[in-house]
């Protein structure tokens, strides 16, 4: 069955009139955009999967290793490393209220990346689309038993590739080569399917106006974002100049989160994020933003992005996504 997809410019009328979380509470209008003549899940090979921007003449976009996902700490103990080379960013939340992220690698893998921390059972849900590995310091036993059912592979350490930074303190010294672990894995590839649903890059956008806006995870931490004119800035991010991760997008959602049936080492525990179903999406792109709903029907789909005017085509480029549960968090802009 065939599904139109909608070019965000047509949905202007509409975007214009949603509130952001902090907003009113004006409802979209019912509009009849254009098709765009595509269909939903299609994947272009001229394109990358994770930003699809085109990729260089003569350059093919099927790499010779699967997605490698990074699971980085994001706690500001030590300065992360290799974030500049990533394709996309999600930030999850962690025990004890702050986050951690996980970096997909794929059109190029640093030699460094890290520092590297553990897995958990929120990972699947953003994992398993892109049929990669992951890049971990370890995990529980009950977790690593789980992305294992999963059918996710992963790389801890003790793998190739992996290093301690005595310049570092640990367990925030943990760091990786991705081209070295990449090399483990031995199984054919192909080109991942597209991770969102891509636009063109110069695609029209046009929402209520935001700058700036903040991201609260918990008590313990918030995401700020800045607007700078051609991409977003993290306000309290804790990567080094010159090797920051600039979206172009920075995608918000409002996502159902649980406790975990364990705890961490230290007894706190660990909250796992669910990361299919349906929830309340904002889209930040151009200084704007749109507001909809995202819908994810299974572990391994990629979430569509939606308004009552039809789906969002996310503009090519890199983005960030923020997982903000819908229990203790909080979206506000201006």
């Amino acid at each position: 069955m065939r599904r139109a997809r909608w070019s965000v410019a047509t949905l202007a009328a509409a975007s214009l009139l949603l509130a952001g979380c902090g907003g009113g509470d004006d409802k979209p209008a019912d509009t009849t955009p254009e098709s765009q003549g595509t269909t939903a899940g299609s994947t272009f090979a001229s394109t990358w999967p994770l930003t699809g921007l085109p990729v260089p003449e003569g350059e093919d976009s099927a790499q010779a290793h699967p997605v490698m996902v990074a699971k980085i700490d994001n706690s500001g103990s030590e300065p992360q490393a290799g974030l500049g080379k990533a394709d996309l960013v999600v930030e999850e939340l962690v025990e004890g209220g702050i986050t951690r992220l996980a970096a997909m690698f794929y059109s190029q893998l640093p030699a460094e990346a890290g520092p590297m921390r553990s897995m958990r059972f929120s990972d699947i849900g953003i994992v398993k689309p892109t049929g990669g590995d992951i890049v971990t310091s370890g995990a529980a036993p009950i977790t690593t038993k789980r992305i294992t059912g999963a059918g996710i592979t992963f790389f801890a350490e003790g793998a190739r590739g992996f290093s301690r930074d005595s310049g570092r303190h640990a367990p925030y010294n943990l760091m990786a080569d991705l081209a070295e672990v990449a090399k483990a894995d031995k199984t054919d590839t192909a080109r991942p399917a597209d991770y969102l649903h891509w636009g063109a890059v110069d695609e029209k956008f046009s929402g209520r106006p935001a700058r700036t806006f903040s991201a609260t995870f918990s008590g313990s931490h918030t995401s700020r974002w800045k607007y700078a004119g051609d991409h977003y800035e993290l306000l309290d991010g804790n990567a080094p100049k010159g090797d920051t991760f600039q979206p172009d997008t920075v995608l918000v959602l409002r996502v159902r989160t649980s406790i975990a049936p364990y705890k961490d080492p230290a007894g706190n525990p660990v909250p796992e994020t669910h990361f299919t179903g349906k929830g309340e999406a904002l889209v930040f792109h151009g200084g704007q933003v749109v507001r909809g709903t995202w819908d994810k029907p299974g572990l391994d789909a990629v979430p569509t992005i939606s308004t009552k005017a039809g789906e969002v085509l996310i503009p090519a480029g890199h983005v960030w996504i923020e997982l903000v549960p819908v229990d203790g968090g909080d979206v506000t802009f201006k």
